[in-house]
């Protein structure tokens, strides 16, 4: 054999020693689809694995991401939530493994989260909504305080599948993260999104959950919380009438209430927050990262 020829079957044994290195060092094949990577985005993480026996386990910035199957056990989905006052950087995403020899793959994830710039905007509203009277003090700390209790008891369960509707047909404005300015005083950034539609339009659920609040609030006037389980809700406000009870099990597409103007608004609309384990993230992110049927659009 020539030396040519040695160094060529020696450079075919070197490619393939590297691969079967590479391959052991890095058992998961890790990506990700979303609208973009900034405050107030939904990601989803896709760990790919050519073992169906693996399960893997994921972590986001200290947390644990839960992650579910594809049907043929190939791909491993799951939702990461960017605040929306998440600061701008490399985040890591870890993903671990256990195999049925006692050995712990593991591998990671750089997700580059860049800054974004909100709108502010002025509105007019009566007083009271701006500097509540000292009588009603006490309820909003008290509503407020039930709705942070809710989003921080979750179901286990994963109840929600597939993709997510739209509410309402109406016109979504660009308004997650804009900051308002009410009466010359300037609040919170807005952690929902706003839908143009007018009074009495019905209300659709987005997907599955299970009724967590319904009743009347200071600021957010009639509302509906829906627990889509492992750390998903979905938060609808200013209803003028509600059609479900707390407990109830909804699915994608049902009536929970219809459009009004109860509350802190400035006319008909209905305003759609979403929590993703505890992320304030914009709700029109959230659209689009599943199929959906084409029965069910």
């Amino acid at each position: 054999m020539t030396n040519v020829s040695r160094l060529g079957v020696l450079s075919i044994f070197f490619v393939l020693f590297v691969l079967s290195v590479a391959s052991q060092e890095q058992p998961f094949n890790i990506r990700h689809r979303a609208r973009a990577i900034h405050p107030g985005e939904v990601i989803v993480l896709e760990v790919f694995s050519s073992d169906q026996a693996m399960l893997p386990q994921a972590m986001f910035a200290g947390e644990t991401v839960r992650l579910f199957p594809s049907p043929d056990g190939t791909v491993w989905y799951g939702l990461i939530g960017l605040d929306l006052e998440v600061e701008p950087g490399d985040y890591q995403v870890t993903v671990n493994g256990s195999r049925s020899d006692g050995e712990l793959p593991r591998a990671s994830y750089t997700l580059t989260v860049l800054p974004k710039q909100f709108p502010t905007r002025e509105l007019r509203v009566a007083p009271r909504f701006v500097n509540p009277p000292q009588d009603v003090v006490a309820r909003i700390q008290r509503e407020a305080q039930t709705v942070a209790d809710i989003f921080d008891e979750s179901s286990p369960k994963r109840l929600w599948s597939g993709g997510f509707v739209r509410p309402v047909q109406g016109e979504a404005t660009s308004s997650f993260g804009r900051r308002s300015v009410f009466n010359g005083q300037p609040r919170r950034p807005h952690s929902g999104t706003d839908f143009r539609a007018g009074e009495g339009t019905p209300v659709r659920a987005p997907n599955t959950g299970r009724v967590a609040l319904t009743g009347n609030q200071y600021f957010s006037g009639n509302v509906v919380i829906l627990d889509h389980g492992w750390g998903l809700f979905s938060h609808f406000a200013h209803l003028s009438t509600i059609d479900v009870e707390d407990g109830d099990l909804v699915a994608r597409g049902e009536v929970i209430g219809k459009v009004g103007a109860t509350g802190r608004v400035t006319g008909p609309h209905l305003h759609w927050t979403v929590r993703l384990n505890e992320a304030r993230v914009d709700p029109i992110a959230l659209m689009g990262l599943f199929p959906l049927d084409r029965r069910e659009q």
